[in-house]
């Protein structure tokens, strides 16, 4: 099991974490997301080692920027 954080930028609502949310979770492997716009944090737990540029990736396809801490 693997688990990532990263930092990202631009989100300001929930609308926004759900945005994140559906596009991280289309990655293989991914069991858990936690995203908050607050703090701007980004959980990623994964059965696996999970690929960075694959979140960062979805996380720009979802119209943000992120990266990892």
């Amino acid at each position: 099991m693997s688990v990532n954080e990263y930092q990202v930028t631009g989100m300001t609502c929930g609308h926004c974490e759900m945005s994140v949310r559906e596009e991280v979770n289309e990655i293989p492997g991914v069991e858990d997301i936690q995203v908050s716009a607050q703090s701007g944090k980004l959980v990623v737990t994964g059965s696996a080692e999970i690929d960075d540029a694959q979140v960062i990736a979805a996380v720009e396809e979802a119209g943000y920027s992120a990266v990892r801490v």
